[in-house]
């Protein structure tokens, strides 16, 4: 765990769908304790909805504010597609630390996905503080990441007219 000193205190958008509700509750209520801003995306209640609407809404967020973004379902699984959809997006499904800090360090993601059916509140806490303060260490990752984003770039401006960029 992370002592006080530690942590940046930052904005952080988090959303959930109904599966990922309680779980999103407990974690925005440790984060505002420790003074993080956090935007609450949605859902607001258990009632089911659908998770792409909230990764647009925590998508548009971070990047509109240039700041993380925490997202919960299930298993994390639907809604980082979802929101990996979105360009200037690189969402990584996280199920311990470890994947948490190298998804900062390695491949600059901005949002963190996480899946409630499949870690504990306290292990989801402890990723998202490893992911939040991680920082992106370029070098070699950078050239991957830029990889990424052309890859992104050439399917959105259509450059491709047949094949997989239809």
């Amino acid at each position: 765990m992370f002592g006080r000193s530690e942590i940046q205190f930052m904005k952080i958008a988090i959303g959930s769908d109904h599966a990922g509700f309680l779980m999103k509750q407990d974690i925005l209520n440790e984060l505002e304790a420790e003074g993080h801003q956090i935007l609450d995306c949605g859902t607001h209640s258990s009632e089911s909805v659908d998770y792409p609407d909230i990764a647009q809404s925590v998508a548009h967020k971070v990047l509109e504010d240039d700041i993380l973004g925490v997202l919960i379902c299930g298993t994390g699984i639907g809604i980082s597609i979802a929101a990996n959809k979105i360009p200037g997006i690189r969402a990584a499904l996280c199920h311990d630390p470890y994947c948490a800090k190298l998804a900062r360090e390695h491949n600059n993601a901005n949002v963190i996905a996480i899946g409630a059916r499949i870690s504990g509140t306290g292990i989801a806490v402890e990723m998202i503080k490893t992911f939040i303060n991680g920082k992106f260490q370029g070098g070699r990752h950078q050239r991957r990441v830029e990889k990424i984003d052309s890859l992104e770039k050439k399917c959105h401006e259509g450059s491709q007219t047949s094949g997989l960029y239809r």
